[in-house]
């Protein structure tokens, strides 16, 4: 009997502190959406901006002296290795003399918000929701290890300055646009060079310096036309030549990659 007493008392001990453990109903939640859920890319595509656009949903928990927001808008495009190397000019030739490999990083980044990172939230916040490209966390094989460096680190600088160049990483604290207190609104400029493949998208809703609560959506960029058909030739010879020997495959890939320079030419809009 008092086994069982006791028994009684521990699971009740451990509902309660299941219970006070357990996350409050958020007061608030983002309806977004969109303009454009599938973006293609043909072959005379020069880049475009889509639209997201949603409002903030109150309920009747939701403390009456809530009214001001903060939004961060995070994308991130398909993931991938790259690496940034470094030239130096020896005896009149620039050659490679370092490098660093960057593990399965996002293509393309781009982080919107309505006001500066520092405005909204706390240092501490701001690295722990990775707010702004400097807190963003980029894996790089350093040596036998695998970190993210400091933000002034002169591969992580290069890396994010050439993306930066080529429109494939931005950062925008004035990019959300508040239409009222609960709509909102921000474009997603997407260069014609942009990476195939699925975009997350993740939306956080910030007040008083707290995280309130968080969605997320997505789009695709897919390749459509002649270039889609190049790019399925070039899948399917490389499967047909993993069934050969490798002598009669060695210089497919390189035909492969004149065939899609000389079709990008072809098809490229006049100037």
């Amino acid at each position: 009997m008092m086994a069982r007493s006791a028994f009684t008392a521990t699971s009740m001990a451990l509902a309660l502190s299941t219970l006070l453990a357990a996350p409050s109903a958020r007061a608030e939640r983002l309806i977004v959406s969109v303009s454009n859920h599938r973006v293609t890319v043909t072959p005379n595509y020069a880049g475009e901006e889509l639209v997201l656009f949603g409002s903030v949903e109150k309920d009747s928990s939701t403390p009456a002296g809530r009214t001001e927001y903060d939004l961060v808008v995070t994308v991130n495009g398909p993931r991938a290795d790259m690496v940034t190397r470094r030239k130096e000019r020896k005896f009149g030739i620039w050659v490679n003399t370092d490098y660093r490999q960057f593990l399965q990083v996002p293509t393309y980044l781009a982080l919107f918000a309505n006001r500066p990172f520092d405005a909204i939230a706390s240092p501490e916040i701001e690295r722990r929701q990775q707010l702004g490209l400097n807190n963003v966390l980029l894996t790089q094989r350093v040596g036998s290890d695998y970190a993210d460096v400091v933000p002034n680190d002169a591969f992580r600088s290069a890396f994010v300055r050439l993306r930066s160049e080529h429109g494939l990483y931005r950062e925008d604290t004035s990019a959300v646009t508040f239409l009222t207190p609960t709509l909102f609104r921000t474009g997603i400029p997407l260069p014609a060079e942009v990476p195939i493949g699925t975009y997350d998208i993740e939306i956080r809703l910030f007040s008083h310096g707290a995280l309130v609560t968080r969605t997320e959506t997505a789009f695709e960029i897919v390749k459509v036309g002649f270039e889609q058909f190049v790019a399925k030739q070039h899948r399917d010879a490389a499967m047909v030549c993993s069934l050969r020997s490798p002598s009669t495959c060695a210089m497919k890939p390189g035909v492969w990659k004149i065939f899609e320079n000389a079709a990008s030419r072809m098809f490229k809009p006049p100037v």
